[in-house]
């Protein structure tokens, strides 16, 4: 397995201007996910400690929860840098909410297989990654936590187009549109399985992957047209 940090996907960028506490807490965290990472794939989730986890790192139980609420979040903690960045592409009224929830895929799916293609042993990589998401589907905690959070994601964008579009909080067409624009990340996770599990190249995974989305985004483009831009 390569010794480079598992969670791929993008994290905020780095600020010149923060200090060196925050410098240090970011890296802590990254380092508790990695470390989760690597034991849960190589001995699954349910049988993996917290504390195992801390140990790893040097750490107490307690510092480990300071920075992630809960297990599943030491594996999931992706879920973070999506929200972050889905509410700052939508904050830009000059930006149709379809191409900010393009853009932030995109930059997720470039980190992925940037991330591939930069492993000493690109096609061991893509194995590992299958079996990340292998791990992810085959865990009911797991799978219910990134639920709730796909819930979490789908209020936020809801609340969002309904300000865009000067509606109501409860505006149904807000919410199915939401959900539509979620669901993006569904077609996004299930086919990038589907071509990690083939054993494409990072390439190959770019390109699929990418020409699947634009198949959805086409499929909800028209009811997203209504919240093009904010009224």
């Amino acid at each position: 397995m390569s010794d480079e940090p598992l969670t791929w996907l993008p994290r905020p960028a780095e600020d010149a201007r923060l200090g060196l506490r925050e410098r240090k807490k970011r890296q802590m965290r990254a380092q508790l996910s990695s470390a989760a990472s690597r034991l849960f794939l190589e001995r699954g989730f349910d049988a993996v400690r917290v504390t195992e986890i801390a140990t790893a790192c040097g750490v107490s139980e307690k510092t480990v929860f300071n920075y992630f609420p809960s297990k599943e979040a030491l594996l999931l903690d992706r879920f973070e840098s999506t929200h972050t960045a889905l509410r700052t592409a939508l904050a830009d009224p000059g930006n149709p909410p379809l191409e900010s929830a393009l853009g932030v895929l995109a930059a997720e799916l470039r980190a992925l297989t940037d991330w591939l293609a930069q492993q000493p042993d690109p096609r061991s990589a893509v194995e590992t990654a299958h079996r990340f998401h292998q791990l992810i589907h085959s865990t009911a905690g797991l799978r219910a936590y990134e639920l709730e959070r796909a819930g979490q994601l789908t209020a936020i964008i809801t609340g969002i187009l309904a300000t865009r579009a000067n509606r109501s909080p409860d505006s149904p067409e807000a919410e199915i549109c939401a959900v539509a624009l979620t669901g993006l990340w569904r077609v996004h996770a299930a086919s990038r399985t589907r071509w990690l599990a083939a054993g494409a190249s990072p390439d190959e995974i770019r390109q699929g992957v990418s020409d699947d989305v634009m198949r959805a985004a086409a499929a909800i483009r028209p009811a997203l047209e209504l919240f093009a831009s904010e009224r």
